[in-house]
């Protein structure tokens, strides 16, 4: 029988935890809603929120054991929604970058464009394939573009990291209406010119406008700082040929940006490309490339913030549970007293967890808004996919602070459940003998 009702228990727990963790919030307010509508207006719900409120107004009295539990789960929550704002911040970033009637087109295979080559003649092809737009002069709308690297010291640090050296098309301020110049002036084609993007010129030294770099042996100038609000801001533009006669590139590309009519007019424009024997490239938009691009990264992220997450947890609720077993030992009697007069056990029960998971709640509740005062556009830079920095911002969304609560939540139910169904089994006679 003691081995069923273990049993029982374990079942109660995880089906618990598991309802805590999943439900939706608007569910979750309305068994609230429900829990409160029960307490208000049946007979055992008044005696569950007699119970319930008889041990809230003990809680002053036990500030120092109670804010134990309040702590433990605000560091829970304050650690992993800093951590998954990391991930949510980088792949923001990067989905900012794309857009549904931009393409890039690629070699075959290649999972970035530092990895890609396109010929001269594959680069006259993809432009007059249907569906690229044309300007005024009925010119088509393309980039063909060649990513490199170079090493550049860090303003914190004066360690050396790599930087994004991007050679772009003429038509490149036609493609990407959305950057602007906020310093300088735009490059020249034809000359040993480069812009740097707002962030990077944030994160390493000598980028100012005006100062010279050296790269592939060359001296560069830097003549302006542009502003994208997106993963271009770090790092620097030239004109694509004079980029490749630097690092001997010879005519070939990494990739060619492509701006099409419309965004339904991928389809026919990736059949032309697919269709052509003499092409073996892989197209797609601008938006699924630089989404793929993120999706590593913040998936480990999330792996690494839900297992520190996960250990911390492990013991917000072991200090749950020595607060609320304390909670319950302190009162023994009270509560023998209550049962004696008729309480049903099941009112001690909802009493113990309420208590507990309104303590989660508010270490949650804390935890987050210290999250979200420290981290919310905190910038940092991390490695791309193209093996340079890219500069982000931690992104403390609403969907992480709710996310974060839930944690506290299943914490609260796991840490108050089994001091509960103590203090529910507790015999009579024998707390009424407890001082």
């Amino acid at each position: 029988m003691k081995t069923l009702l273990n049993i029982a228990i374990g079942v109660l727990c995880v089906a618990g935890a598991a309802v805590l963790a999943l439900l939706p919030w608007l569910l979750l307010i309305a068994l609230v809603a429900v829990l409160g509508l029960w307490m208000a207006f049946s007979r055992r719900g008044q005696q569950t929120w007699s119970v319930t409120r008889m041990g809230l107004a003990t809680i002053p009295g036990r500030l120092g054991s109670s804010s134990v539990v309040v702590i433990g789960i605000a560091g829970v929550v304050g650690v992993l929604v800093a951590l998954l704002a990391m991930g949510e911040g980088f792949q923001a970033t990067l989905k900012q970058t794309g857009s549904d009637d931009t393409v890039l087109v690629m070699r075959a295979g290649a999972n970035s464009e530092l990895n890609s080559v396109l010929s001269h003649d594959a680069v006259v092809q993809i432009e007059q394939a249907p569906g690229v737009l044309k300007n005024a002069k009925g010119e088509a709308i393309v980039s063909p573009e060649l990513v490199v690297v170079a090493s550049r010291p860090r303003r914190s640090s004066g360690l050396d990291a790599n930087v994004e050296i991007r050679g772009v098309g003429a038509q490149v301020w036609e493609l990407r209406p959305h950057v602007h110049m906020i310093a300088g002036r735009k490059f020249t084609p034809g000359l040993r010119e480069l812009i740097v993007g707002k962030r990077a010129a944030e994160q390493f030294s000598g980028l100012e406008v005006g100062s010279t770099i050296q790269l592939s042996n060359q001296t560069w100038t830097i003549v302006g700082t542009f502003e994208s609000g997106d993963a271009y801001e770090s790092g620097m533009w030239g004109d694509a040929d004079i980029v490749a006669s630097a690092y001997r590139r010879g005519n070939s590309v990494t990739d060619v940006a492509v701006k099409l009519t419309s965004a339904g007019a991928f389809d026919a424009f990736k059949a032309a490309l697919a269709s052509n024997p003499q092409l073996k490239v892989d197209v797609q938009t601008t938006r699924e490339y630089f989404s793929k691009q993120s999706e590593g990264l913040a998936k480990l992220i999330r792996i690494i913030g839900s297992v520190v997450g996960a250990i911390m947890a492990i013991g917000a609720i072991f200090g749950a549970l020595n607060t609320m077993y304390a909670a319950v030992a302190t009162r023994a009697r009270e509560i023998a007293t209550l049962r004696a007069l008729g309480f049903r056990g099941g009112a001690v029960v909802v009493s113990v967890l309420a208590e507990t998971m309104l303590l989660a709640l508010l270490g949650g509740a804390v935890g987050a808004v210290i999250a979200y005062l420290i981290f919310d556009n905190y910038s940092v830079s991390t490695v791309s996919p193209n093996f340079s920095q890219i500069v982000f911002n931690f992104k403390v969304s609403p969907g992480l602070v709710l996310s974060g609560l839930h944690w506290a939540l299943v914490i609260g139910f796991l840490g108050g459940l089994f001091p509960a169904l103590r203090a529910a089994r507790m015999p009579v006679t024998a707390a009424l003998r407890e001082l």
